[in-house]
């Protein structure tokens, strides 16, 4: 909006055409919520099989609070009146997608902002008011809700967002060309892009730390990497990844590496960077990963190493893995093959897994069928799921900037290695949504098997460091924290700031984020934190000192410590073949 210079501000009062367009808005949004709750009714349980304390007032006060809400708004738009954001004010005033002053110094904008937020409270404040849906379903309906609003908001789209159109004006429309240019290229390949494409490449500044390839398989690559102290620790590290994505978010450029890292702190670390799935993988399942995989590299750096056991880390999925790993081994009585596990924002009792759940019912699955060809899915589908987590974040900031603003993109490594994906087995897949995901079977005792080898999670004895992400929305902490519920042998429990990536790459040379650990048992999460120390910045030391404190014997590093002078010779250069493989 402008003032005039020599006439009065009469730009900043909307005008009838706004008005009774906004009205209609309202009323028309209230007509929708009013039509949703009628027929969400109308799919209830007969009044019989309904809890008797329900409450069948609940959407005539939702409504009244609703119309409360739209009047005060239209009082402050109609008189200009200053006041506080309707609603919840300080979760209002931390969303990004209004931060600029536009749509709260200009008043048309100013209403349009509030009224979306209105809305969307209280479409929210609805679904929370249902009664007579299971928990379950009230969840996914929680979702999908909160998903469609953040499609609906008035930042996604030219005419209601006041930085798009002040610059279609500013550019004389080549802003809304270079988006279009975006948008179609985008479609062509058909996966949003998030960060410039040109910027990072495996190789060159990505997955850069000095290692061999010395051995492969049709499952994975081992990659072992190059000593850069004297002494190492005898016992070394092998780092399973998720075969979700590729593994050099482990090792991003060099100061955000974590395997540099651990090398320099003396550790002999090796890592699993799995194939992408193909047609020739169709008949692949996780008893593969678990026994081709995972038992095959530790068992293969045994040998190699000529030592009894290996440190092992498992990320994500791969935790989920490495604890079934874990049980199998200590079933067979070859348990001492692991000196310790670690297990990075990883999962094994789904009962409290997040938002994923929401995405394994009979409809999804059938989906994921669908779409799984030549018997392998193919990864865009699963980093469209990912996306859809955070779409606000992940999606709609992308949406206004790529495409309605036409910005250039921002060179980020995590962005590039998000947007990296992988293909993966279908059959492994489907059977990891139903069996872990929806039916839970992995912390029932003899439910599920490997090789015939029953898996009891209360087998597991191996002493074991557990990290979770304060804002994780894959693995939520309070998720991961049930592993401290299922194994038998000692645990530490530590919980990052920030999220599922952000918060495990976090080296102490950025001085970012938090920890937080205690010193004493806790049952619960919640327990946990009411008695945890806060400690500021990268929880990396504390993970090698913990490394150290299971087995401080040194070893010098020569030998079959360097890549291809043991018995495995060298196949090629980090960070090997399979990574570029898509």
């Amino acid at each position: 909006m402008t003032t005039s210079d020599t006439g009065p501000d009469t730009a900043t009062m909307p005008s009838l055409e706004d008005m009774q367009h906004w009205t209609w808005v309202l009323g028309r949004a209230q007509q929708m919520m009013l039509e949703h709750g009628l027929d969400m009714m109308a799919h209830l349980p007969p009044a019989s099989a309904l809890p008797q304390e329900i409450d069948m007032n609940a959407a005539i006060r939702a409504s009244a609070d609703f119309w409360s809400d739209t009047m005060q708004l239209w009082t402050r738009f109609l008189t200009q009146e200053p006041g506080e954001p309707l609603g919840q004010a300080a979760e209002q005033a931390r969303d990004r997608r209004f931060k600029a002053p536009q749509w709260h110094e200009q008043p048309v904008f100013d209403f349009i902002r509030q009224s979306y937020l209105v809305v969307a409270e209280h479409m929210l404040k609805g679904v929370d008011a249902i009664e007579g849906v299971d928990a379950r379903h009230k969840e996914q309906l929680r979702f999908a809700t909160r998903g469609f609003l953040d499609a609906m908001s008035p930042a996604n789209f030219p005419a209601t967002n006041p930085e798009v159109l002040e610059k279609i004006v500013e550019t004389k429309g080549e802003s809304l060309l270079k988006g279009l240019q975006h948008m179609l290229s985008d479609m062509a390949r058909g996966q949003m892009t998030q960060t410039d494409p040109d910027a990072f490449e495996v190789g060159r500044n990505l997955a850069t730390t000095p290692g061999k390839v010395v051995k492969r398989t049709p499952l994975y690559e081992l990659i072992q990497y190059t000593p850069t102290t004297p002494d190492v620790l005898k016992t070394p590290v092998v780092i399973f990844p998720p075969w979700i994505n590729r593994y050099y978010i482990l090792d991003l450029t060099p100061e955000k590496s974590f395997i540099r890292w651990a090398v320099e702190q003396g550790v002999t670390v090796f890592v699993v960077s799995w194939k992408s799935a193909d047609a020739s993988m169709k008949e692949v399942v996780w008893d593969d990963y678990v026994e081709g995989g995972q038992i095959d590299a530790i068992d293969t750096v045994r040998d190699l190493l000529d030592v009894d056991h290996v440190h092992a880390i498992g990320y994500c999925v791969a935790g989920t893995t490495l604890a079934a790993t874990l049980a199998v081994l200590a079933e067979r009585g070859q348990a001492n093959k692991v000196k310790s596990a670690t297990f990075l924002t990883a999962q094994v009792d789904f009962s409290r897994a997040g938002d994923l759940v929401n995405f394994v019912d009979d409809e999804q699955l059938a989906v994921i069928r669908s779409l799984s060809t030549d018997g392998f899915l193919d990864g865009r589908y699963m980093a469209a799921t990912f996306n859809l987590l955070r779409g606000r974040d992940l999606i709609w900031s992308y949406v206004t900037n790529n495409y309605l603003l036409g910005k250039d993109y921002t060179p980020f490594d995590l962005l590039h290695w998000n947007s990296d994906v992988t293909n993966l087995p279908a059959k492994w897949h489907y059977a990891y949504l139903t069996d872990l995901y929806r039916d839970n079977r992995l912390v029932e005792p003899g439910s599920l098997s490997v090789g015939g080898t029953p898996i009891d999670l209360t087998r597991v004895k191996t002493p074991a460091y557990i990290q979770a992400g304060r804002e994780d929305h894959i693995a939520p902490a309070e998720s991961v924290w049930k592993l401290t519920e299922h194994f038998s042998g000692p645990t530490r429990f530590l919980l990052a700031g920030s999220g599922h990536i952000a918060g495990v790459i976090n080296p102490p040379s950025s001085g970012k984020y938090q920890y937080w650990t205690s010193g004493r048992r806790a049952k619960s999460l919640e327990s946990f934190m009411k008695g945890a120390k806060e400690t500021k910045g990268s929880w990396w030391p504390d993970w090698v000192d913990w490394l150290r404190g299971q087995d401080a014997e040194t070893t010098p590093a020569k030998g079959a410590r360097v890549p291809g002078r043991g018995k495995l010779k060298a196949l090629e250069d980090a960070p090997g073949s399979y990574v570029r493989m898509r």
